[in-house]
């Protein structure tokens, strides 16, 4: 007879063998950047699109779906990353030379980047936004367009965080889909990033804590590789 004790849980613990420092999660997390490299080169951009065009077709129809039925109303949710050794112009500056051609660059920084750059509309973004796939652009920053980020709850001070983005985020129909305001401010030793994103509140929660986490990682890789490039 069960006498309803929950089990411990098992662990594994490497004892000796690797020379290289680093935990197996950290080989893991090594040899799965690295087999995903080898299928985004061998696919390619179309490949990729093409390979995806259905679950993009069904993530954006999520999307508009919550869109419509959010009536123009939206939620926000903020990561806070800090940097230390690198300033934010920097960074920036790094991001600009990135999304004006070095697609490899931003498509590294997240598993679920599969296309990303810069086209006549704007800044184009294939990505999950929670579990679906999605197509959206990000333009028209610092325009009129942008008019709501100057009421927005989650404006810091121009005086602690001068260096702002705001952006809709569209489908290529043009409805809109989400926003985003990003803010940076320099400290003693880098900079701090607010990274706010908007979804229609119809959303369920899960989509907006996964995105909370996507930027967590992208922009951690980012600042990294950003790092990296300046050395």
């Amino acid at each position: 007879m069960s006498d309803n004790r929950t089990a411990p849980p098992v662990t594994v613990t490497l004892e000796s063998g690797p020379t290289g420092a680093g935990s197996i999660d950290d080989f893991e997390l090594f040899y799965a950047r690295r087999a995903l490299d080898r299928f985004r080169k061998r696919l390619g951009r179309q490949g990729l699109l093409d390979l995806l065009a259905a679950d993009i077709e069904e993530g954006n129809a999520f999307l508009r779906e919550s869109a419509r039925t959010s009536d123009g109303r939206f939620t926000a949710g903020t990561t806070v990353l800090t940097t230390r050794g690198l300033t934010s112009a920097a960074f920036l500056a790094w991001m600009d030379r990135a999304f004006a051609g070095d697609e490899n660059a931003l498509l590294a920084a997240h598993p679920e980047h599969y296309a990303m750059g810069t086209d006549a509309v704007g800044a184009r973004v294939v990505e999950n936004i929670g579990p679906h796939v999605c197509s959206f652009s990000m333009g028209g920053w610092g325009t009129d367009a942008m008019a709501w980020a100057a009421d927005a709850a989650e404006l810091l001070p121009e005086s602690e965080f001068p260096r702002k983005m705001s952006s809709n985020l569209f489908l290529a129909d043009g409805t809109v889909v989400g926003r985003s305001l990003i803010q940076f401010g320099d400290t003693a030793d880098g900079f701090t990033a607010h990274l706010t994103v908007y979804f229609p509140v119809t959303c369920p929660d899960d989509v907006m804590e996964h995105h909370l986490r996507h930027y967590a990682v992208e922009f951690r890789n980012w600042i990294v590789a950003a790092a990296a490039a300046r050395a």
